[in-house]
């Protein structure tokens, strides 16, 4: 038997906290609070709405997600705690997806939240089976070992294969690193907003050629939270339509053979990653050449640019040419990373692939005024884990407009997609559950997210 086609699904609400540097300041109830409160006023909905929870984050206890729920109600529903390392926020979506389109909920909230520690990443088990050991110890056959962070080696290696196969040079991967630091400066959730030119990218200092410190991405604390709702739960809201974003296409992949095929760019995934982006794409009826917009993993900037190719975004191996030709950016082919990307806006694991759904939402509705990719109708989404997993969304508007720049946007009193605020008290108890909330879940949490505006 065939599968069934999925229902639509649509991105009905999305929020975010700004993104930060590890410092044990905020905990994670607080991030999946703010993130998961700010999505609901977007949704224009009340918790008592939600039908399905799935929390998503790589560095806790199990039940956080629990923990970070009951904040909002404690209403029975189930909740699910997803870890797919990278790719955790989408994982999430993906899930929630499945759920509304083949029936088993009308309305899902996803809430991805990190508390990360300072640094390079580490495991977090020493006593067992590290999961990407093979990988690892394929590198260290075909490339050998050096004293780099391994997930610099691990992606600079791929960046060397491309250059050595295709032609591409070590200021091509500085010029990804540059275009999206200059994105990330109208992005108020970004941890970084800095503006370097390329010289200076190509003069931080080297951790493993060709990625310089300025072309990898940071640690980072954060949170995102996303609505996924049912066309019966749209219609229910008419008013809504026109906010609300379709997920037209979607793909998650895990790792084919060719992983271990002593190739760097296989190691990192690329296969997975181009038959993922080519089934969401075949889903929705576009193709590569119809996406205007897209927020991609790119972790190391080297990761950005097979991952161009993997995802059809350009001829095979042409990636560089599309770089130097500047059609990754705002004039060009197609605006990669408007939000500025995990290597300017940040990586907080399980909420990096929510934000990046939420950057591509606000492109779609219009929102993102002041770094909006006109005309855009359709949007790409790619979220990578090595272990690994991997998840491409496709999103077009529900009403099939196309965006236009607007105003003002949403019903919280300011436009979210240029300005990162919180929120009131009043707008707290609106969208908390009304029928099971609990203040001792609660704790001060609110308190402690309202000092911090």
């Amino acid at each position: 038997m065939g599968k069934k086609p999925p229902s639509p699904a649509y991105v009905l609400g999305v929020g975010l906290t700004k993104f930060v540097k590890p410092r044990g300041k905020i905990d994670y109830t607080e991030l999946g609070f703010e993130a998961g409160i700010k999505a609901l006023l977007d949704a224009q909905i009340n918790y008592d709405d939600v039908d399905q929870g799935v929390a998503c984050y790589c560095y806790g206890d199990s039940t956080c997600g629990q923990r970070v729920f009951y904040q909002f109600g404690m209403t029975k529903i189930p909740i699910y705690n997803v870890n797919n390392n990278c790719s955790t926020g989408s994982t999430g979506l993906h899930m929630a997806r499945q759920a509304v389109a083949h029936g088993a909920a009308e309305c899902v909230m996803v809430v991805g939240f990190e508390k990360m520690f300072p640094g390079s990443l580490q495991g977090s088990f020493q006593d067992r089976t590290d999961p990407i050991g093979t990988t690892v110890e394929m590198m260290k056959q075909t490339r050998g070992v050096t004293n780099a962070p391994g997930t610099a080696q691990m992606f600079g290696n791929a960046g060397r294969e491309y250059m050595e196969k295709y032609g591409a040079e070590i200021k091509d991967f500085a010029e990804i690193a540059r275009v999206n630091h200059a994105h990330s400066a109208k992005n108020p959730y970004s941890q970084f907003r800095d503006v370097y030119t390329l010289e200076q990218v190509l003069e931080s200092p080297m951790l493993h050629e060709p990625l310089t410190k300025l072309q990898c991405c940071p640690t980072s604390d954060g949170g995102a939270a996303a609505i996924i709702v049912s066309e019966a739960f749209l219609a229910a809201r008419p008013h809504l339509r026109s906010q609300a974003v379709l997920i037209a296409g979607q793909c998650m992949a895990t790792d084919a053979a060719s992983l271990f095929d002593r190739s760097s760019i296989s190691l990192m995934g690329f296969d997975m990653s181009k038959h993922a982006a080519k089934t969401a794409l075949d889903e929705a009826g576009v193709s590569a050449s119809d996406v205007k917009v897209c927020e991609l993993h790119d972790c190391f900037s080297a990761n950005e640019m097979i991952t161009l190719d993997a995802l059809g975004l350009c001829e095979p191996g042409k990636a560089h040419e599309m770089v130097r030709k500047g059609d990754i950016t705002y004039g060009g082919r197609c605006v990669v990373n408007p939000s500025g990307g995990l290597i300017s806006k940040g990586h907080p694991l399980g909420a990096t692939g929510i934000a990046q759904c939420a950057e591509l939402v606000w492109q779609l509705r219009g929102w993102a005024d002041n770094r909006l990719v006109k005309g855009a109708k359709v949007a790409l989404q790619h979220n990578l884990g090595l272990g690994g997993a991997v998840v491409c969304t496709v999103y077009k508007r529900a009403d099939g407009a196309s965006n236009e720049d607007v105003s003002t946007a949403g019903d919280v009193g300011y436009n979210p997609a240029v300005e990162a605020r919180g929120f009131t008290r009043e707008q707290v108890n609106r969208v908390r559950s009304r029928r099971s909330r609990s203040e001792w879940a609660l704790g001060d949490t609110e308190k402690k997210v309202a000092a911090r505006f």
